[in-house]
């Protein structure tokens, strides 16, 4: 049985490989001490949330959250900036279950809305968001790469 939990501390041996994996998927090297260096960075100072699903012990795969706000409505808000499933994990639902535990956090949180983008050539990733109750925003498309 699948379940989604929040990561502690304790979890980077287990969460460190799939944020390497992760990265991997996205063009970059597998770095698997920088990966636990940045994850550990992150936790200890509070910058982000990193839900973690398991299965049997089995890490399965994780989201993380960063906060962010909304000056229009002065609430919190998240940046759910990662996702990622063990190949072997996909198609069982644990994208849909973290997803939904990432909603279930962001409103224990008060916040006004999650936030979330992919790559454009991305189309699993598009069709698993929208399946979910994801909206596609069209008016909103600047970035500055710095």
């Amino acid at each position: 049985m699948i379940t989604i939990r929040k990561a502690t501390i304790d979890d980077l041996g287990a969460v460190a490989p799939l944020f390497d994996l992760y990265r991997q998927f996205y063009g970059q090297p597998s770095d698997p001490g920088a990966a636990l260096d940045f994850l550990r960075a992150r936790m200890e100072a509070g910058e982000s949330t990193i839900l973690l699903a398991v299965d049997e012990g089995d890490a399965l795969g994780f989201c993380q959250l960063y906060p962010i706000f909304s000056s229009v409505s002065m609430r919190r808000a998240w940046l759910l900036n990662d996702l990622y499933v063990r190949t072997a994990a996909r198609g069982k639902g644990v994208a849909t279950a973290l997803l939904s535990a990432a909603a279930e956090f962001g409103r224990g949180q008060q916040a006004k809305w999650l936030l979330l983008q992919t790559g454009a050539t991305n189309g699993i990733a598009q069709a698993l968001y929208e399946k979910n109750g994801w909206m596609r925003e069209y008016d909103l498309f600047y970035t500055k790469t710095l």
